[in-house]
């Protein structure tokens, strides 16, 4: 039975599962009642989610709102309609010409206080739906732009072009968007091509179980 005080779970969630399929199968093998999650995790993320159980809940907001670190990896010349994996890749640029200082004034707008429009492939709600459910049928939605804080935004060559990177960011933040606003401003387009949330506030995905683990419990 849940204690009455409840409790944080460090999670390490797995490739292709939702935040909801971690709740939902955290709340069967644990046998409680009140269950939910600090921050979303696309499908095609790994890495730290926060689940809080009982009166704990009360507490996720406050989750929410803590700063977030992601590491990744990001490809250039090439983009896709949700800005990630979840679509086709298609041409955009050329990428043979990209020097080092260009990549480094690229980055630079993106560092600070910015305005970003979230990726249409996102679960905000417009008009009462879901945006990816529209985007999926071929719908255009406008999205409205929000105002985030990117307070690391770098990277790490790793083949031609494929790129490693590390951002600390604010509440709100979306990679994908990101990832795709930078290759924009570079002139060779870009799509994140992995993702892993590796902390939240205080809380590192180094200290986190599998789902394995903690069913076992």
């Amino acid at each position: 039975m849940e204690p009455e005080e409840g409790s944080v779970l460090l999670v390490d969630k797995p490739l292709t599962w939702t935040s909801f399929d971690v709740v939902k199968k955290l709340r069967y093998a644990l046998k409680v009642k009140k269950i939910g999650h600090a921050g979303t995790l696309d499908p095609l993320a790994t890495g730290l989610l926060i689940l809080c159980t009982g009166k704990m809940t009360k507490q996720i907001d406050s989750f929410q709102a803590m700063e977030k670190e992601y590491e990744g990896e990001i490809v250039l010349g090439k983009i896709t309609p949700s800005y990630d994996l979840e679509t086709d890749v298609q041409e955009f640029g050329d990428t043979s010409g990209i020097t080092e200082d260009q990549i480094e004034q690229a980055l630079n707008k993106f560092r600070g206080t910015i305005s970003q429009v979230p990726p249409q492939f996102s679960a905000i709600k417009v008009d009462g739906k879901r945006a990816y459910e529209s985007a999926r049928k071929g719908k255009k939605i406008k999205m409205e732009p929000r105002q985030v804080e990117i307070k690391q935004f770098d990277l790490e060559k790793i083949s031609t072009d494929r790129y490693k990177f590390t951002v600390v960011c604010s509440k709100g933040t979306y990679i994908r968007s990101l990832a795709h606003d930078f290759g924009q401003a570079l002139g060779t387009g870009a799509y994140l091509a992995a993702l892993r949330r590796t902390r939240i506030g205080n809380f590192h995905v180094k200290d986190a179980s599998t789902i394995e683990a903690l069913t076992a419990l």
